[in-house]
Order: C-alpha cells, then sequence, then structure tokens
C-alpha cells in the first residue's frame, strides 16, 4: 500500500495533537453555554475570554477587537456588508482585487444587487495589485478597500501596509482576508481596520475564524440573537472551537521562524527538482514574495493534463490541488485568479498547487518529486501528432 502524502495544507491543515488535547476536556467537562451564569457557564466564558486575549496578543490589537466567527468566509461576509451597511449614507462605492477568494467576489457581486459599486482592481502578471491604482480609484463616495494579504492559490503576498496607509490618508476603511498568512508570516495590521483569520489552516478544528475590528469602525451585525460577541456576532460560542485556534495560534507563533525555515527549504527543493527536469514548465505568481509553502505551476502544452495528473497522483497517495478548494465545488470552470495574471481559461484549468505544512517531511517531498516526474511521462500534449 501506498504511504499517503499530504500537500495540500492551503485547502486545509491536519489538527495538531496538542490542540485536539486542549479542546478535549471543553466537550466532556467544561461544556457549559457561556451565557449561563452558573459555574460552568463562567467557566466556559473564562475560556473565550482567555483565547481572545491570546489572539489578541498575536495580532498585537485590544483583546475586544476579535469577534469570534464560524469561519474565515463568515468574517470576511460581515466584514464587507458590516461596513457597507454601517456607511451607506456616507457613500456606496468598494474597491477589492480582482484575485480576492470567492468569498469576497460573491459577497461584492450580492452588493450590487443591493446598490453598492465595485471596483475590481487588476493585478500584474505576479499577482500583485498597484498600491498607487487603488489611491486614483478612490473617490468620494468610496467606503472600503479590501485586499487580501496573501493569495489563496499563487501565495503572493500583498503589502497591505502601504495599501492600509493609502487608505487611511483618504478616509476609507481597509480590510484583509489574512487567512493564509495568519500564523505563517508576520501580519502587520497598524493600517488596517478590520482583519480575517481562521483556525483550519493552522493545525487548528474547522468551524471557527474571527474578524479583528479596530474600536470605532462602524459596522452593522449580520446575525441577530442574543447578543454574544459584543453584541456583534449572535450565536452560542463554539467554545472547544475558540480554545483549540487560541492553542492553534499560540503553536504556530511560537514555532513560526523554526518551521518558516524548513518549510522554505522543502520548497526551494521541490522548485529547483522541478525546473531542472520538467521542460517547459512555469510557475504562477512571484518566487520571491510569496509564502514560504506554497508552490503554484503549470506545465507548457500539458495544460489539458492537469486534472489528470493530480489524479494519477492521487493513485499513488499524494494529495495536491488544481486551485483554491473552496471554488470547485462541481464547478470546472478556470481559475479567476490565474486568469487574472494573465492564464488563459485553458492555461488556467492546468495548473497544480503545491502547499507544504508541519507534516510534511524531507522523505515525502523526495518521494513526491520522484512520483510527480515519472507521472508526467504518461500524458499526452493537447497539441501532439497522433
Amino acid at each position: 500500500m501506498n504511504p499517503r502524502i499530504y500537500l495540500d495544507n492551503a485547502a486545509t491543515t491536519r489538527l495538531d495533537d496538542r490542540v485536539l488535547e486542549t479542546m478535549l476536556p471543553y466537550f466532556t467537562e467544561n461544556y457549559g453555554n457561556a451565557s449561563s451564569l452558573h459555574s460552568f457557564g463562567t467557566s466556559a466564558k473564562d475560556a473565550i475570554e482567555k483565547s481572545r486575549a491570546q489572539i489578541a496578543l498575536f495580532l498585537h490589537c485590544k483583546s475586544e477587537e476579535i469577534i469570534f466567527t464560524a469561519s474565515g468566509t463568515e468574517a470576511n461576509n460581515f466584514a464587507l456588508k458590516g461596513t457597507a451597511l454601517a456607511n451607506r449614507e456616507k457613500g456606496n462605492h468598494i474597491i477589492v482585487s480582482s484575485i480576492e477568494h470567492d468569498c469576497i467576489l460573491n459577497t461584492c457581486k450580492w452588493l450590487e444587487t443591493q446598490g453598492f459599486f465595485v471596483t475590481y482592481l487588476p493585478v500584474d502578471k505576479k499577482g500583485f495589485v498597484d498600491p498607487d491604482f487603488i489611491k486614483r480609484c478612490i473617490n468620494p463616495k468610496t467606503i472600503l478597500v479590501s485586499v487580501m494579504h496573501v493569495n489563496n492559490e499563487i501565495g503572493t503576498i500583498q503589502p497591505i501596509s502601504e495599501i492600509g496607509s493609502i487608505c487611511k490618508e483618504q478616509g476609507v476603511l481597509f480590510h484583509s482576508d489574512a487567512c493564509q498568512s495568519f500564523g505563517k508570516i508576520p501580519v502587520g495590521i497598524q493600517n488596517v481596520d478590520l482583519l480575517t483569520i481562521n483556525s483550519h489552516k493552522i493545525y487548528g478544528p474547522k468551524g471557527v475564524g474571527a474578524l479583528m475590528i479596530k474600536n470605532g469602525t462602524p459596522i452593522t451585525p449580520l446575525l441577530h440573537g442574543g447578543g454574544q460577541e459584543n453584541g456583534l456576532r449572535s450565536s452560542t460560542e463554539n467554545i472547544a472551537g475558540i480554545v483549540g485556534f487560541a492553542k492553534a495560534a499560540e503553536l504556530c507563533f511560537s514555532e513560526m521562524e523554526d518551521e518558516t525555515k524548513r518549510i522554505s527549504g522543502l520548497q526551494k527543493k521541490i522548485i529547483s527538482h522541478l525546473t531542472q527536469t520538467i521542460e517547459e514548465i512555469y510557475f504562477n505568481g512571484d518566487l520571491e514574495k510569496r509564502l514560504p509553502n506554497n508552490i503554484n505551476f503549470c506545465i507548457g502544452n500539458l495544460e489539458g493534463e492537469g486534472i489528470r495528473l493530480l489524479l494519477l497522483l492521487d493513485q499513488e497517495g499524494i494529495a495536491v490541488s488544481s486551485g483554491s478548494a473552496c471554488s470547485s465545488n462541481g464547478d470546472n470552470s478556470a481559475s479567476h485568479v490565474l486568469q487574472a495574471i494573465g492564464l488563459n481559461p485553458f492555461e488556467a484549468r492546468g495548473s497544480i498547487r503545491v502547499s507544504l505544512g508541519r507534516y510534511t517531511t524531507e522523505a515525502e517531498t523526495d518521494l513526491f518529486l520522484k512520483t510527480i516526474t515519472n507521472k508526467i511521462k504518461n500524458l499526452n500534449s493537447i497539441f501532439s501528432v497522433v
């Protein structure tokens, strides 16, 4: 039986055993509702506030500025819809990058049906937005700019501090989706008004995320009920998930330097090997200003075989991706991210994303490289003569 090798950590990560150990008591012992006044409830409430303070420490923000949600998608929806509705009297113009996660782009499509106007920023061939162009796009009706810190497909790291500075000068709110970067690289929030993070990308549990909302930021709640999360997000809190999220963040930040060094080494090894052994290979995104665990590539003349290559690797127990897991639910459309950087739809369907993680070993990397090199020999160019 072939060993199972997981190289799709940008989609989700394995729960760290140390995180699971921290969570278990909140399923079976400390299972109270945080809104209850008895000791079971106050114990749960204390766990939430301790977790909130931990995450705030890592983001260098105030504890009360962290609002827990059920996912990064919910946090992104809250950031855009909540600020749009709260600032409707000021203006109705929103600016986002063209390579945002689908939950941002689909939220913008909904906002357009509600009377808002959206500017979709172009990116260059490496996936970067131009801060100067953002400045030119801001007008008196602009209320919000949203640009993700790191792209989930190509790993490009955007200059959010510079973008945030421009927004601050213009009196416009700035939101950034940091789900891919939080816990992996430093995230500067000094010029960010709203920041989205989540748990399952950093070896924590699924079903929990957070939105950092700087004090004084006008925002309208989307969920109404018992008034949890400072009245901004009503719902009974996921205590075990929140505790696990905080523990996962703690481990990531305490081990970031060593983990980044190790994973960057594996990333460089893979890129070097693929460059030397595969003709016509080209990498998507910048090879320097990118997340240290991300590799995204296409093979010239073999783009039509991208999905087949993914399936051939899967047969050998190796999991990679052809793009964002969140945009592949029965939809075979080409990646909007890759098209935005200049690939045509045919090329954009042929990408392979390899995302390394905490549990990726040197031996697994070597086996992946050996296997993919062999499997590529079985592929047929769409342009070959039969």
